[in-house]
């Protein structure tokens, strides 16, 4: 929990009067979630993941394929 702050008024060191709380409302702190998909166990999944927990490293997240690397081509007859 916080507070959301509506100021009004230029700041004094930019040469205004002051800046003056016109009004304080309680605000939440959300996580910042994502449909990612995850890989669990042997199997991949789509979780609603914290942006924390995926740049931490807490979560697997699914490689689509191997980057820099081609496709094996079947030999033609």
């Amino acid at each position: 929990m916080g507070n959301s702050i509506v100021q009004r008024g230029k700041a004094k060191y930019l040469g205004g009067n002051g800046r003056k709380t016109t009004g304080i409302t309680r605000r939440q702190f959300k996580p910042n979630l994502q449909r990612i998909r995850v890989q669990e166990g042997g199997s991949v999944v789509r979780r609603r993941v914290c942006v924390q927990c995926i740049r931490s490293g807490r979560v697997q997240k699914a490689v689509v394929r191997k980057p820099f690397t081609i496709p094996a081509t079947t030999k033609a007859g």
